[in-house]
Parts: C-alpha cells; sequence; structure tokens
C-alpha cells in the first residue's frame, strides 16, 4: 500500500536534492543570481510551501490526535527546525536584495545561508524518515494514512499554481543539470 510517510519521503528525494545543488552552488562559488531565486522559490513553494504544508496542516495535527506533543518529543524539533530553515531562506532572499542593489560582499551572507540551510535539511530529513515517519507507520491506521494520502495528492497535483509539485521537481531536475552533472 501506497503511504502518506512515503509520499512524504518522495518528496524528501527532491528537497535533497536541491540541497545537493545549493552545496554544489557555493563550491563552485556561483554567482548566479536567477539560480539563487530560483532555490528560493523552490524552497517557499516545493519544500516548505508543499511539503511542509503537508506535515504542519496535516500529519503533525493527525499525530497529536495519537499523543505527540507539538511543545515536546519529535514532532516539537521538527517544527523548530522548520523556523530554522525558513529563517536561512530569509537570510538568502536579504543576501540577494543587497547583492542586487550592488553590495559584492552579501554574496558570502548568501552562501552561508545556503550552506545552512542544506545542512540543516539533511540532518531534518534523516530524523523525519528514520524516526518520525516510521512512529506515525506504527500509530496511524491504514485509513488514516489513506486519507492523509488523498489529501496530499490534492495539494501535490494543485495545476494552476506555481506550488504545483511537478514543475518544482522539472525546476529542481534544471538546476541539477547545472550544478551536479
Amino acid at each position: 500500500m501506497n503511504t502518506a510517510t512515503q509520499n512524504l519521503e518522495n518528496d524528501h528525494v527532491y528537497i535533497l536534492q536541491l540541497c545537493d545543488v545549493m552545496l554544489q552552488m557555493v563550491e563552485q562559488k556561483s554567482q548566479e543570481t536567477a539560480h539563487f531565486e530560483l532555490v528560493v522559490q523552490l524552497i517557499k513553494n516545493f519544500a516548505d510551501g508543499l511539503h511542509h504544508a503537508k506535515e504542519e496542516d496535516l500529519l503533525f495535527p493527525l499525530m497529536g490526535t495519537k499523543g505527540f506533543s507539538k511543545e515536546q518529543g519529535p514532532v516539537a524539533v521538527m517544527l523548530h527546525e522548520h523556523v530554522q530553515g525558513r529563517n536561512y531562506v530569509k537570510g538568502i532572499s536579504k543576501g540577494i536584495e543587497a547583492l542586487k542593489s550592488g553590495n559584492k560582499g552579501s554574496i558570502q551572507v548568501i552562501y552561508e545561508n545556503l550552506s545552512g540551510y542544506a545542512h540543516l535539511l539533511q540532518g531534518h530529513i534523516d530524523k523525519e524518515n528514520n524516526i518520525l515517519f516510521r512512529m506515525a507507520d506504527d500509530v496511524l491506521s491504514d485509513e488514516e494514512q489513506k486519507y492523509l494520502l488523498s489529501k496530499f495528492n490534492i495539494i501535490d497535483e494543485d495545476g494552476n499554481t506555481e506550488l504545483n509539485s511537478k514543475k518544482s521537481i522539472q525546476n529542481i531536475n534544471k538546476l541539477a543539470a547545472v550544478y551536479l552533472d
């Protein structure tokens, strides 16, 4: 049976690929403002807008009904790390704006925040895939998994917006072709 947690793990494959791209942008000392902006868009729309919304709006509240607190424990850690990730994205965005205004030194701010986000998410995803999602699999019934999966599929297939999963994955693959091949 395809499960909600498998759907989230499938998203993680592309988010990790984006993290690899980000680290290569830093390694290669990219100066491509358009690529930095696309990374921010992909994080905001796909990693945070779609994926984290599935977790924060659907999975975590359902896990809350099973005794998982938002204030402490594994769900609380994940929520805290989502906030940390958003702060890195703000740092990238501020660095881009400063760079576009002529502040060449702000490229270092972009690199630091790209690296920080990528490393945070790599660890975050490892914890979700190997700990939190296994806990969810243990406590969620087949019906609850199916319910979540149906809601996730609606989110994924939203075709009239840039949040669309398919469009985001295409853009991640385009960046990967530049930085990872």
